[in-house]
């Protein structure tokens, strides 16, 4: 298990893609009717980076974006929010960024999301090798870059990296059936990642699924940290989660929000949550600081500029109760 006082340094390396995202507007709009949209970076590890540099953290990705307008518009969206992006490399070829076209409204939700030939899948085991992994705080991923090769193996030689040098492994599993070839496939390759992480995030039917049985995710959270984890979160959407350490287990509620939209609660969870550790907060309080950042952003139009900041994460978490 490695040490999770490292967090303490707040400089993440991220693994995992950077989009554009684009919302029907005005809010509530269905796509099918708009005749305009907004647009902003996208991507669930563009975006947990987003929160954490909200927070007041420093983050760095290593991905694969296009070479052409739209991976250049997720590269001065990563400058613009202070991402670093100095093992982002862009692919030419039939390669192409992911896309999102979400709707900020809650009935009859549509959210249609562009992947194929994704570019994000092109990142190799030579772009992972080239990071500095001594010099971070710990490594942070989501599921997504697991789904196709090249981009598995080199994640997975990151872990190694990673582990060589003493950084904590987060992983937020982050399952979305449409990147994999099957779902035996999925099931594999997660628990084999969640055996190797020290955090391990996901909801209820994500645990599930890496059981084999959906009737037996918490027993496959326990299970990881009873093997090592240092920490699972185990989330129940409007039940709230129940974390497991080699402790106990903590039971924790939700914010009550007017939400507008399903879409971004999770990255936001994992930059809230991840912060709350990182600035010395009890495991109980950074997943309760995770919620209120997940209620917040579900209450905002798009994912990443929806990322509150540091003063206004504090003022909700003060204003409001779980």
């Amino acid at each position: 298990m490695a040490d999770l006082s490292r967090l303490a340094g707040k400089n993440f390396v991220i693994i995992g893609r950077a989009g554009m995202d684009f919302y029907p507007d005005p809010p509530g709009t269905r796509t099918e009717e708009a005749t305009q949209f907004v647009s902003c970076l996208g991507g669930s590890s563009a975006n947990i980076g987003v929160a954490l540099t909200k927070l007041g953290a420093k983050a760095d990705l290593v991905t694969c974006v296009s070479d052409d307008a739209i991976g250049r518009f997720a590269l001065n969206e990563l400058d613009k929010y202070g991402i670093g992006r100095a093992h982002v490399r862009s692919v030419g070829g039939e390669a192409r960024n992911s896309l999102a076209v979400v709707e900020t409204r809650i009935e009859d939700h549509q959210s249609v999301i562009y992947r194929n030939g994704a570019a994000d899948f092109e990142m190799t085991e030579a772009d992972v090798s080239a990071v500095d992994y001594p010099g971070y705080s710990a490594l942070i991923t989501t599921g997504t870059v697991f789904a196709a090769e090249p981009s598995r193996s080199a994640a997975f030689r990151a872990f190694d990296l990673a582990k060589q040098a003493g950084l904590p492994l987060i992983f937020d599993v982050d399952y979305r059936p449409y990147s994999w070839p099957s779902a035996d496939i999925a099931a594999d390759v997660y628990s084999r990642a969640g055996a190797m992480c020290d955090v391990i995030v996901g909801n209820d039917v994500e645990f599930g699924f890496m059981a084999g049985d959906y009737e037996r995710g918490l027993d496959k959270a326990r299970e990881l940290v009873a093997e090592g984890a240092a920490l699972a979160v185990y989330k129940m959407g409007e039940k709230g989660a129940i974390t497991i350490t080699p402790d106990g287990e903590i039971e924790t509620g939700i914010y009550r929000t007017n939400a507008l939209k399903p879409t971004g609660a999770g990255d936001s969870f994992m930059g809230g949550f991840v912060s709350g550790l990182a600035d010395g907060l009890t495991v109980r309080d950074a997943v309760l600081q995770g919620s209120a950042a997940a209620a917040m952003v579900v209450a905002r139009v798009g994912c990443a500029p929806a990322m509150p900041t540091r003063t206004e994460l504090n003022q909700f978490l003060a204003e409001n109760a779980a």
